[in-house]
Parts: structure tokens; sequence; C-alpha cells
């Protein structure tokens, strides 16, 4: 029987495909395989608090736009509750809090409406200013990468949240930073995101 060898290779890398927007996200995508898709309704119709449009486009090093991206989102509600079993009846019934999104294939553009969230109790009982957590996987991209989307009208929540805190340089905090417009009469947020170069938005090893 032959012997097991002390060690094993690190298994090679691969980028996500081309065609991951169709296998997680395939609704969005324009394939119509399942009656409800998983993860398409992020605040769902009883959630109380402000309704928000969030919107922006992914570019690369040289300022191009990324058409192939999906991004997951997760957010607390308006209380600052995450939908979580150990928070059950805590949130609005049909409050799911997390959803899937895809780039435009042709213009690289990406939208979700949602209600804005409160401020989280977070660790040691410190308190986040509301953000929503953002992951974004694309060709190109080993591992998925994370980042938050803070909001510009919440100045002095931003200012004491423990995790912007920790981001030394006041133009790389802004890179999470999303700016508030409205336009016929629906609120919205603009939070573009920059893969690489002197813009790179603030992305975290969690």
């Amino acid at each position: 029987m032959p012997q097991l060898p002390h060690y094993l290779k690190e298994t090679p890398s691969q980028t996500a495909g081309p065609y991951v927007h169709i296998g997680l996200a395939p609704g969005a995508a324009g394939f119509e395989i399942y009656d409800q898709e998983l993860g398409r309704d992020i605040a769902g119709p009883n959630a109380k608090g402000e309704r928000v449009r969030v919107e922006g486009m992914v570019t690369d090093g040289t300022g191009s736009p990324v058409k192939d991206v999906l991004l997951e989102v997760w957010q607390a509600n308006a209380d600052g509750i995450y939908a979580h079993p150990e928070h059950a009846g805590a949130v609005e019934d049909g409050f799911r809090g997390w959803g899937r999104v895809i780039t435009d294939f042709g213009t690289g553009n990406w939208e979700f409406d949602t209600v804005k969230p409160g401020p989280v109790m977070g660790r040691n009982g410190h308190i986040m200013a509301p953000h929503i957590n953002l992951l974004i996987v694309a060709r190109g991209i080993n591992t998925g990468l994370n980042t938050r989307i803070y909001f510009d009208d919440e100045a002095q929540a931003n200012a004491a949240d423990p995790v912007l805190s920790l981001i030394e340089w006041e133009h790389r905090r802004q890179t999470l930073i999303a700016r508030r417009s409205e336009r016929d009469g629906t609120v919205a947020y603009r939070f573009d995101i920059c893969l690489q170069g002197d813009g790179e938005t603030v992305f975290f090893d969690i």
C-alpha cells in the first residue's frame, strides 16, 4: 500500500469563469430557471425605513467598466438587525437582508432597491455606522472581494465607525462612501467600485 506524502500541494487557483453570473443569478442573466430565485428580494414588501436605490459601476485599473460582475449584498434592517435565526421575530416578515445582482452586460452598471439600514451593534459593544456589505466576484478575481458601502449623509456616524477608523488616509476612506441624490422622487446612492489603480476601493480580508 503506497504511503501518503507528508504534505499536500496547494490546489491551483482558478478565477471565476465567464458564466458565473448565469450559475449564481440566472434570472438576472435572462434565464428563468426557478419559479422563485434565491436572493433576488433584499428587503421585502414589509420592511420599514427609507426606501433607497443603490447603484454604481465596477471598473478595472484602466477605468474601463467590467461587465460580467456578480455582487452579493447583505445588510441589516432599519433597526440595525440582521435576518438570522438568533434574531427570530426581530426583523420584518419577508426581510431577507441578502441578495444578488449582476452588472449590465452592455453598460457595466448595477443597481438594487432596498431600505437604508440602521446602525449595527458590532464587536465589544461598538456601534457601527449604517452600511451595506458587498462581495464581488468576476473573471480575473481569484477570491471574492469584500467591501462596504457607507452613506455620505451619515457623517457623524461614519466618523465614529470602528471599521472606517482603521483606514488611515481620508482619501482611502472616501472610496467606501456612497453619494446621495434624488431623481423623480427616488433616493439613490451612487457607489462606484474600482478594482485597481490610484482610486482602488478599500477591500477587507475577512
